[in-house]
Protein backbone atom coordinates (compact mmCIF):
# COMPACT_ATOMS: atom_id res chain seq x y z
CA UNK A 1 0.00 0.00 0.00
CA UNK A 2 3.05 2.28 0.21
CA UNK A 3 2.19 3.24 3.81
CA UNK A 4 4.16 2.51 6.96
CA UNK A 5 2.28 0.05 9.18
CA UNK A 6 1.17 1.71 12.42
CA UNK A 7 3.02 -0.86 14.59
CA UNK A 8 6.33 0.46 13.23
CA UNK A 9 5.84 3.62 15.26
CA UNK A 10 6.52 1.60 18.42
CA UNK A 11 9.91 0.75 16.94
CA UNK A 12 10.48 4.40 16.05
CA UNK A 13 9.78 5.35 19.68
CA UNK A 14 12.30 2.75 20.86
CA UNK A 15 14.87 4.05 18.38
CA UNK A 16 14.27 7.57 19.69
CA UNK A 17 14.90 6.47 23.29
CA UNK A 18 18.01 4.51 22.34
CA UNK A 19 19.51 7.37 20.33
CA UNK A 20 18.66 9.89 23.05
CA UNK A 21 20.61 7.78 25.55
CA UNK A 22 23.47 7.26 23.09
CA UNK A 23 23.70 11.04 22.57
CA UNK A 24 24.61 11.37 26.26
CA UNK A 25 27.56 9.02 25.80
CA UNK A 26 25.81 6.20 27.62
CA UNK A 27 24.49 2.88 26.43
CA UNK A 28 21.45 0.72 27.10
CA UNK A 29 23.80 -2.24 26.71
CA UNK A 30 25.59 -1.19 29.94
CA UNK A 31 22.25 -1.17 31.76
CA UNK A 32 21.54 -4.72 30.55
CA UNK A 33 25.05 -5.84 31.55
CA UNK A 34 24.17 -4.70 35.09
CA UNK A 35 21.15 -7.03 34.99
CA UNK A 36 18.57 -4.26 34.55
CA UNK A 37 16.01 -3.78 31.80
CA UNK A 38 13.55 -1.06 30.85
CA UNK A 39 10.22 -2.59 29.91
CA UNK A 40 7.26 -0.77 28.42
CA UNK A 41 4.52 -0.58 31.03
CA UNK A 42 2.27 1.82 29.11
CA UNK A 43 2.21 3.16 25.57
CA UNK A 44 0.00 5.62 23.76
CA UNK A 45 0.17 6.86 20.17
CA UNK A 46 -1.96 9.33 18.26
CA UNK A 47 -1.70 9.35 14.48
CA UNK A 48 -2.19 12.54 12.49
CA UNK A 49 -0.92 11.62 9.01
CA UNK A 50 0.40 8.50 7.33
CA UNK A 51 4.09 7.90 6.80
CA UNK A 52 4.95 6.49 3.40
CA UNK A 53 7.54 3.97 2.32
CA UNK A 54 11.01 5.54 2.13
CA UNK A 55 10.00 8.77 3.90
CA UNK A 56 12.81 10.43 5.81
CA UNK A 57 11.43 10.75 9.33
CA UNK A 58 12.60 12.74 12.34
CA UNK A 59 11.81 11.45 15.83
CA UNK A 60 11.97 13.94 18.69
CA UNK A 61 12.16 12.22 22.09
CA UNK A 62 11.87 13.95 25.46
CA UNK A 63 12.09 12.50 28.96
CA UNK A 64 9.13 14.02 30.81
CA UNK A 65 9.28 12.28 34.20
CA UNK A 66 11.68 10.14 36.22
CA UNK A 67 11.03 8.28 39.45
CA UNK A 68 13.11 5.65 41.21
CA UNK A 69 11.82 2.88 38.94
CA UNK A 70 9.94 4.58 36.08
CA UNK A 71 10.76 6.78 33.11
CA UNK A 72 8.22 8.61 30.98
CA UNK A 73 8.94 9.81 27.46
CA UNK A 74 7.11 11.87 24.89
CA UNK A 75 7.61 11.45 21.13
CA UNK A 76 6.89 13.47 18.01
CA UNK A 77 7.43 11.93 14.58
CA UNK A 78 7.83 14.32 11.65
CA UNK A 79 8.26 14.19 7.90
CA UNK A 80 9.88 17.56 7.29
CA UNK A 81 7.86 19.97 9.43
CA UNK A 82 4.67 17.89 9.21
CA UNK A 83 3.70 16.11 12.43
CA UNK A 84 2.75 12.52 11.60
CA UNK A 85 2.32 11.04 15.07
CA UNK A 86 2.88 11.74 18.73
CA UNK A 87 3.00 9.41 21.67
CA UNK A 88 4.01 8.66 25.22
CA UNK A 89 5.54 5.70 27.00
CA UNK A 90 6.06 4.72 30.60
CA UNK A 91 9.00 2.39 31.17
CA UNK A 92 9.63 0.38 34.31
CA UNK A 93 13.09 -0.69 35.40
CA UNK A 94 13.17 -4.39 36.31
CA UNK A 95 15.82 -6.92 37.27
CA UNK A 96 16.49 -10.26 35.56
CA UNK A 97 13.54 -11.81 37.45
CA UNK A 98 11.16 -9.07 36.27
CA UNK A 99 10.91 -7.41 39.68
CA UNK A 100 10.92 -3.61 39.93
CA UNK A 101 14.40 -2.24 40.49
CA UNK A 102 15.87 1.22 41.01
CA UNK A 103 17.19 2.99 37.97
CA UNK A 104 20.96 3.37 38.42
CA UNK A 105 22.18 6.86 39.30
CA UNK A 106 24.58 6.90 36.32
CA UNK A 107 21.61 6.47 34.01
CA UNK A 108 19.96 9.64 35.33
CA UNK A 109 22.97 11.92 35.73
CA UNK A 110 23.39 14.66 33.17
CA UNK A 111 26.28 14.10 30.83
Amino acid sequence: MGRVHHANFLTYFEMGRTEMLRSTGRSYRVLEAEGLFLVVAKMQCQFHRAARYDDLLRICTTTTSVTRVRLEHEYHVYRGDLLLAEGETTLACVDTDGRPSRIPKWFLEPN
